[in-house]
Parts: C-alpha cells; structure tokens; sequence
C-alpha cells in the first residue's frame, strides 16, 4: 500500500482499472477483460473495517464496469472495418460511466460519512454484482498472442 497523501483530507483512496486485451482470427473476435486494483496507487490513513468496506465498494464498482464492458462486447456485432474504434468507443463509454459512478458513490455516502446511504450502496453494488454474474468471466477465449490494449 502507499504511504497517505498529505495533501488529501480522505480516510483512504482505492486505486482501481479495467484493461482489456482482444484480438481477431477469421473474423472471429476474442477478448479477455482484467479487473485490477493497484497497492501502489491505494492507501489508508484510517483502518477500520468500516473505512475497508467502502474502499471495498469502490473495487467492487469496477468489477461492475468489467462485467458491463464484457457484456457489451458480447453484444457486439463484429465488423471488420471499423471493430478498432468501435471497442475503443464502447472502452471508453464504459470507463467514463464507472468514473461517474464512482464519484456518485462517494458523493451520495458523503465518502462513507452517510451511513444510511453506504449500507444503501452496499446493497446497491451487491444486487449489481449478482444482475452481472453471467459476464464474471470476462474471457470469450483462453489464449492471446498478440493483444491489443484501447487507447
């Protein structure tokens, strides 16, 4: 874990992302999606198992997203002109759409100071979770020689 920002009044900070690798063979599209939280990027000034289960809910609202990015590109149908920009639009919406539900979480828990409101998100995130079970996988093939990551 990093060392707390002094410059920052947070309790923690949970640095999380979402990458993808894909590719194409005859015609055929695989991808395999990656949920990662960094412990050079997080830390906590305060712990508490409280404090940990809304950090936990950030980590856990990018597994959303990952699920949400898997499932869209389930969904997608596959053209061979343009299937580059159209994975990098459908990347970069999903990203864009977790960043403001990241920052929704946050601003509706008062940053977990509502507790009302955090065991409300909690739920919230944990009926997501279950609503997205099928795209827990993330992969549509094993193996990948040459990946490629959106920009």
């Amino acid at each position: 874990m990093a060392k707390p920002s002094m410059d920052d009044e947070a309790a923690a900070v949970t640095s999380t992302g979402i990458g993808i690798e894909y590719q194409v063979r005859n015609s055929q599209l695989s991808y395999k999606i990656t949920c990662m939280f960094s412990k050079i990027r997080s830390w906590g000034r305060y712990k508490s198992d409280y404090i940990l289960s809304h950090e936990q809910g950030h980590f856990d609202i990018t597994e959303i997203f990952a699920r949400k990015l898997a499932k869209e590109i389930d969904e997608y149908t596959f053209n061979p002109r343009s299937f580059k920009t159209d994975l990098n639009k459908i990347y970069k919406n999903v990203m864009k759409e977790k960043e403001d539900y990241q920052d929704l979480y946050d601003r509706e828990t008062d940053y977990s100071r509502n507790r009302t409101k955090q065991a409300d998100w909690l739920k919230k995130i944990s009926d997501e979770l279950n609503e997205l079970a099928g795209w827990a996988n993330y992969s549509s093939s094993p193996t990948f020689d040459n990946a490629i990551l959106p920009r």
